[in-house]
C-alpha cells in the first residue's frame, strides 16, 4: 500500500513534467504536418498508449511523413515496409541463411528483418497477403517472433503504423477482423482544408525546408507509457466504457440501430482500448486523469474497426459512425 501511495504522490509531478515535452512534441510535429492535428493528437495517444495504429486515407496526406517525422523526434530507429502481393513472412521478420566459416564448418545465422524496429511503417498493408500479414500482425501482439524455433524479442518500445488506401481495393486482401483487433486505433486522414493546403503549396515547394529535430529519446516514451497506466481513472469512467463497449454487442444491445445493423461488436479487447487511450489523451493534454469526453473523443476510432455492418446495413447506407453517433448519446 505504501508503494502504490508513493506512486500516485508523484504523479502530478511527472505530468507536470512531461506536458511540457509534449508540448514540444506537438509543435515540432506541427511544423512538418500541416493542419492534421486531430490525427496528429490520435497518433501520439496510439503511441503513448503503447498500441499500434491503422492509418485510412488515399495517397499523398503526408502519412509516411508522419511516421518519419515521429521516428525523428522521439528519437525511435524507424523502418519502412511497402506491402505488395509476393511479399513473403521472411521478408518482414527476417530468415536463416547457411554461412560458412574460415574453417571450413557451416552454421546457420539469422538474418534480422524490417520489423527489428522501433517504429514500422507498414505502407499499404492490405495490399499483401494474409500470410503476410498475420506475421506481422502476431509480431505487433507478442512483441517477439520465432524463427527455427528460437524466439527472438522486438525492440522496446515497438509499435506499427499501418496505412490502407480506402478507394483502390483491386488486387487487395482486407485484413480479417482478429487482425483489425490487433490495432488500438483506426485513424481517419482526411483532406486538408483550403488554407493548410495553401500553406502546403508555399512551405514545401521551395528551396528551404524545415527538419524536424528530437524532443523525446525512446526511453522517455517507455516512461511515459508507465505513467499512462498509473494515472487513476474514476468509477463514472470505467462506467461509462463498458457500457458503450457492451451496448455496441448485438446480443447485448437496447440500441435499436445496433440490434437491427449490427452483425458483431466489439470484445474486451475495445475496452481495453478505450481506457488506455483516454489516460494517454489526458497525459497529452496535461491533465491527471482521463475524463467522459475523452471516452466521447475516441470512441470512433477505437470501436469503428471493431464492429462489423449486416447486408442491411450496407443496403440501407447505414454506416458505423451513425451507429456509434447513437451509441455516444446518452454520454454527451
Amino acid at each position: 500500500m505504501k508503494d502504490i501511495n508513493t506512486i500516485e504522490s508523484k504523479i502530478p509531478e511527472q505530468v507536470e513534467m512531461l506536458s511540457e515535452k509534449l508540448v514540444a512534441l506537438k509543435a515540432a510535429i506541427g511544423h512538418q504536418i500541416f493542419g492534421q492535428h486531430v490525427v496528429v493528437d490520435l497518433t501520439l495517444v496510439t503511441l503513448l498508449a503503447g498500441g499500434h495504429a491503422l492509418l485510412v486515407g488515399v495517397p499523398g496526406l503526408a502519412k509516411t511523413k508522419l511516421v518519419e517525422t515521429l521516428g525523428v523526434v522521439l528519437g525511435m530507429d524507424d523502418k519502412r515496409i511497402q506491402f505488395t502481393p509476393d511479399l513473403m513472412p521472411a521478408d518482414i521478420l527476417g530468415s536463416e541463411i547457411l554461412e560458412s566459416a574460415e574453417d571450413g564448418n557451416r552454421h546457420f545465422h539469422f538474418l534480422k528483418g524490417p520489423i527489428f524496429t522501433q517504429l514500422l511503417m507498414a505502407d499499404e498493408i492490405n495490399r499483401a497477403s494474409p500470410r503476410t500479414q498475420s506475421a506481422l500482425l502476431q509480431a505487433m501482439q507478442e512483441r517477439f517472433v520465432t524463427i527455427a524455433g528460437v524466439r527472438h524479442e522486438l525492440p522496446t518500445p515497438f509499435h506499427v503504423l499501418a496505412t490502407q488506401n480506402p478507394i483502390e481495393q483491386e488486387g487487395t486482401y482486407p485484413l480479417p477482423e482478429a487482425q483489425l483487433d490487433r490495432f488500438l486505433m483506426q485513424i481517419d486522414v482526411p483532406y486538408p482544408d483550403k488554407e493548410t493546403e495553401r500553406r502546403i503549396l508555399i512551405e514545401t515547394t521551395g528551396n528551404q525546408l524545415s527538419q524536424p529535430t528530437q524532443i523525446l529519446t525512446p526511453e522517455e516514451l517507455v516512461d511515459a507509457q508507465k505513467l499512462v497506466r498509473n494515472l487513476p481513472v474514476s468509477d463514472q469512467v470505467i462506467e461509462a466504457i463498458l457500457n458503450l463497449v457492451r451496448e455496441a454487442r448485438p446480443d447485448e444491445s437496447q440500441n435499436k440501430l445496433v440490434q437491427q445493423y449490427v452483425s458483431w461488436g466489439p470484445g474486451p479487447r475495445a475496452s481495453q482500448a478505450l481506457i488506455l487511450a483516454a489516460r494517454a489523451l489526458a497525459l497529452l493534454e496535461g491533465r491527471l486523469s482521463p475524463s467522459i469526453d475523452d471516452i466521447i473523443a475516441l470512441s470512433r476510432p477505437i470501436l469503428k474497426h471493431r464492429m462489423a455492418l449486416s447486408y442491411s446495413a450496407r443496403a440501407e447506407n447505414i454506416t458505423v459512425d451513425q451507429i456509434i453517433s447513437s451509441l455516444l448519446k446518452p454520454l454527451e
